[in-house]
């Protein structure tokens, strides 16, 4: 993942986090709704952006298995 994704990634959740905070102040259900939603989009861009580390890893591994030196 890179540094300007995890970035995004951490501002996005940091943000629902505050409107879920706000909306709790206020007693807003759908702006805390929305926040519980940003943190959870949030999430699941982390775990897409860490699946797809993992499989480069994997793929990098296969291919020095099969280099030929």
């Amino acid at each position: 993942m890179s540094l300007g994704d995890k970035f995004s990634n951490k501002a996005e959740d940091l943000g629902g986090k505050a409107k879920e905070t706000a909306g709790k102040a206020t007693g807003d259900e759908h702006l805390q709704a929305e926040g519980r939603g940003d943190q959870a989009k949030a999430g699941l861009k982390d775990a897409v952006e860490d699946a797809k580390d993992a499989v480069g890893d994997v793929a990098d591994k296969v291919k020095n298995v099969f280099k030929k030196d």
